[in-house]
C-alpha cells in the first residue's frame, strides 16, 4: 500500500469544464478519457439529474489542485517514468517509457562524456595545481 496521502482536488488545467474528471482520475489513477466516458455515461443511462448535481456540488466543494512552478516549467526533471500495466491505469505505455529512459540515458551519457573530456584535459590539470597553492 503506498504511504502517500492522496487527496481529491479539481484540476481546471486539465479539464473541460471544471476539473472534475482530471481530479478523478488522479485520485483513482485512471486515464482522463475513461472517467469521462464514465461520467457521460452515468448521466446518460442513469440519474441524470442526480449526477449533474454531483458533478456540479464538486464543482464548487472541491479545491483546485495546488500546483509548483518549478515542476510544471521544467519537463526534463527527474520525475519516475510510470508504466501502465492495464490500458485503464494512468501511465505511459510500455515502449513509451522504453523511448524516454533511452532520451534520458543518452542525455546523461553525453554529459559524463563531456565531464571525462574535461578532467582528462590538460586545462584541468593546470586548474587543479593553480587551485592548490
Amino acid at each position: 500500500m503506498s504511504s502517500l496521502k492522496r487527496e481529491l482536488y479539481r484540476d481546471p488545467k486539465r479539464g473541460k469544464i471544471a476539473g472534475v474528471c482530471a481530479g478523478l482520475s488522479d485520485y483513482f489513477n485512471m486515464e482522463l478519457w475513461l472517467v469521462r466516458i464514465l461520467v457521460i455515461t452515468a448521466v446518460l443511462l442513469s440519474g441524470g439529474p442526480l449526477f449533474v448535481v454531483a458533478y456540479i456540488a464538486c464543482w464548487f466543494i472541491l479545491d483546485t489542485k495546488p500546483y509548483s512552478d518549478s515542476h510544471k516549467s521544467d519537463k526534463n526533471s527527474q520525475d519516475p517514468i510510470s508504466v501502465k500495466f492495464k490500458v485503464w491505469q494512468k501511465g505511459e505505455p510500455p515502449r513509451r517509457a522504453l523511448f524516454d529512459l533511452k532520451d534520458r540515458l543518452t542525455r546523461l551519457d553525453s554529459r559524463i562524456q563531456n565531464m571525462e573530456k574535461y578532467v582528462t584535459s590538460s586545462e584541468f590539470t593546470v586548474s587543479r595545481e593553480i587551485n592548490k597553492l
